[in-house]
């Protein structure tokens, strides 16, 4: 049960929860209101909805949820490097009107676009036509938008097999991944208010890095993130174990979350409320 009274969120422990997931504000299937309905069909009592780089979208989608009675955390997953290395980090509870966050995110989203349309423009010089590119891009008003377009355009198009060797033709044409520094980040969250959280540490695929315990600890000891996503359905039972020994051990919160892109086999998960219970009381949520 849920019970929201002046914006103050009140949750039972067994509330169904969900941190962690994506629309197509940024690389989600699904767009915002049709994640919302479905959350809210499927009885979800609070979710945070954390598409990368995207600060500008979270009071369009917290005034959506609260149309179907809702509650959304704001939230928010930036791209971030340390040491070179590839750092997704959560962040939760900053002001959507005025925060820190937002600078870091916009230039972020500003370079990401930049080198989407010159990743376009050099497959065009490679002999690559997108006469479909309106309807195939339809909900960006056929514009290019996201990193991912041009190996949707690729795959649509008949060039790529798969949304995969997309990625790879985008490459070979010059795309590189645009992260901001994760210490300014962190900063920049902590001055807004915002915790910030070290998103699926368990993950090796797609460039990934896969962080032990010793690795969190060594990152921590530089940049002072709040908590660790133990619970992701990318990582094994032995994974969450040694994660959830590692925030025991020095005091860190954890957070639950699917990671959803609303795909097959990336749908929301419904978590315990109780789980993230330490979390969520840091948020302003309070539990029955």
């Amino acid at each position: 049960m849920t019970e929201q009274t002046d914006n103050r969120i009140s949750l039972s422990a067994d509330a169904i929860v969900d941190l962690h997931m994506h629309t197509t504000y940024s690389d989600g299937l699904w767009p915002a209101q049709r994640l919302i309905d479905y959350l809210a069909d499927e009885k979800f009592e609070l979710v945070a909805v954390t598409d990368h780089d995207r600060v500008d979208t979270v009071a369009e989608i917290q005034a959506l949820g609260a149309g179907r009675g809702l509650p959304i955390l704001a939230g928010v997953e930036m791209s971030t490097t340390w040491r070179g290395k590839i750092v997704h980090l959560l962040c939760y509870g900053f002001d959507p009107a005025d925060n820190q966050l937002v600078g870091v995110a916009s230039n972020v989203i500003r370079l990401q676009l930049e080198n989407t349309q010159q990743v376009n423009e050099e497959l065009q010089r490679r002999g690559f036509t997108f006469p479909r590119q309106q309807e195939v891009l339809a909900q960006n008003n056929g514009q290019l938008f996201r990193p991912i377009d041009n190996a949707i355009l690729l795959r649509e198009h008949g060039h790529a097999r798969d949304t995969q060797e997309g990625i790879r033709m985008m490459r070979e044409a010059g795309f590189r991944s645009i992260l901001a520094d994760l210490a300014e980040t962190v900063d920049a969250a902590h001055r807004s208010g915002a915790i910030c959280i070290f998103a699926h540490p368990g993950r090796s695929d797609s460039g990934f890095t896969y962080y032990t315990a010793e690795m969190l600890g060594e990152v921590r000891s530089e940049v002072p993130f709040d908590g660790v996503e133990v619970y992701h359905p990318y990582h094994r039972k032995e994974q969450v174990e040694m994660y959830l020994d590692y925030v025991t051990r020095n005091n860190l919160l954890l957070s639950t979350g699917s990671d959803t892109h609303c795909t097959a086999g990336r749908m929301p998960i419904k978590y315990r409320a109780e789980t993230s219970r330490p979390l969520l009381e840091r948020l302003g949520v309070t539990f029955e």
